[in-house]
């Protein structure tokens, strides 16, 4: 399905708005993008720091600490969020050593050429494959990392994170007032929350308002999960707080959890920013929704949010910020085949769909005015075990909360 040209004038509106050239995205702007590699026909890495900075890309999210990727952002102003692969989760969590090992080697070793600004542990650990094996690691392995930061003077430049699915959530989550964590999760979530409370560091959730539509679609307002700021709004019966938008009633579910699961603590103050969050291109037959135009519509609106720099109803003095999936089109994805298709770009480097103001140099490289800005501070593809969304982490029941169609 073509866009027409005034859908086009509006994605212009939005990257203006919310990019920025990489120098000034780093400090400002509150979008990011995450870099998968879970593909085997993608350009080296080397190339791309040239594709992220042509569209204004300040900042990325990986899913590892390759050297060859952080080598590849030496000296190029971009902000990574790396992360510890789940694999590595024990050894870090039992052995303090094997901790400050594993940020000598990826962090120190690379500092301050390559602008590193915080560390993932782990991508979805509560509710992965291996959550039985690796749930108790967690916290340990987040503490072991920052004392090592601490000890060899990074703790003030680089932060320790973790990145989580909507799955931690209870269902049903409607309204957002009602939404708390899994019974059967709170002995994780509960010292995972006073470690970011203690630390200052945000709690990031992996955000896809594309799963509530695709499961639901005859309940779910498709303009509502595209963000599209005319859609019909809900109010929440016990806050009285309007959401014009599902983005804004899953982060908010988020922060009514974890009020529920520490009321009386500082843990209520941790914030809630979105570490992933798209929309496939494509998609397999039954994938309603999976279109290059509903992709376009979804990022259009989600930079034009973000660039508002305003917060989600309830706590609105905290700008939200978020890293958008993906950049590439990843061809070894399991799962569905909107897995392969949440990339902005194909491996080629050329737009998936129309993306405004690229164009191609003589080269056949692309290049823009504007961007896609970078995530504030914020939390950080891999390898080939991590990122991107699935249905079974990735999905956060709305149903009912959405406007109907």
């Amino acid at each position: 399905m073509a866009l027409h040209y005034s859908n086009l004038a509006f994605l212009i509106a939005a990257l203006l708005l919310a990019l920025a050239a990489p120098s000034a995205a780093t400090s400002s702007a509150l979008v990011g993008i995450n870099y998968g590699r879970v593909a085997n026909n993608l350009p080296p890495p080397e190339t791309v720091p040239r594709l992220v900075s042509s569209v204004g890309v300040g900042r990325v999210r990986l899913y590892d600490a390759d050297p060859v990727v952080l080598r590849a952002f030496a000296n190029t102003g971009v902000e990574l969020v790396v992360g510890l692969p789940d694999r590595c989760l024990p050894s870090v969590a039992a052995d303090p050593k094997e901790a400050v090992a594993w940020v000598s080697y990826h962090i120190q070793a690379f500092h301050p050429a390559t602008k590193i600004a915080a560390i993932t542990v782990g991508n979805e650990v509560l509710t992965g494959v291996n959550a039985s094996t690796l749930a108790h690691c967690l916290v340990p392995a987040m503490d072991n990392l920052h004392s090592a930061l601490a000890s060899l003077g990074l703790d003030r430049e680089v932060i320790i994170t973790s990145a989580h699915s909507l799955a931690v959530l209870a269902t049903p989550s409607y309204p957002p007032s009602g939404a708390v964590f899994r019974s059967d999760l709170l002995p994780y979530v509960r010292p995972l929350l006073a470690f970011h409370a203690r630390t200052g560091s945000p709690l990031y959730v992996n955000a896809y308002p594309y799963f509530a539509y695709a499961e639901d679609p005859s309940g779910v307002a498709l303009e509502y999960a595209l963000l599209d700021p005319a859609a019909a709004a809900f109010t929440d019966p016990a806050t009285g707080l309007r959401y014009s938008n599902l983005l804004h009633a899953q982060v908010d579910a988020v922060y009514h959890a974890i009020t529920a699961a520490v009321p009386s603590s500082k843990c209520g103050a941790v914030e809630v920013r979105v570490s992933e969050t798209g929309w496939p291109s494509a998609g397999d037959a039954n994938e309603t929704g999976a279109t290059p135009a509903n992709a376009a519509r979804y990022n259009s609106n989600l930079m034009k949010l973000v660039a508002a720099q305003k917060g989600t109803p309830l706590v609105p003095g905290t700008p939200l910020r978020a890293y958008v999936f993906a950049l590439y089109n990843e061809n070894q994805k399991p799962g569905p085949s909107s897995e392969r298709n949440y990339g902005l770009f194909k491996p080629d480097g050329t737009p998936v769909y129309q993306i405004a103001g690229l164009s191609p140099h003589q080269d056949g490289n692309y290049s823009s005015n504007s961007g896609f800005g970078g995530a504030g501070g914020g939390v950080g593809g891999g390898d080939g075990s991590l990122g991107g969304p699935d249905e079974a982490s990735g999905y956060f029941s709305f149903s009912a909360a959405s406007p109907v169609r």
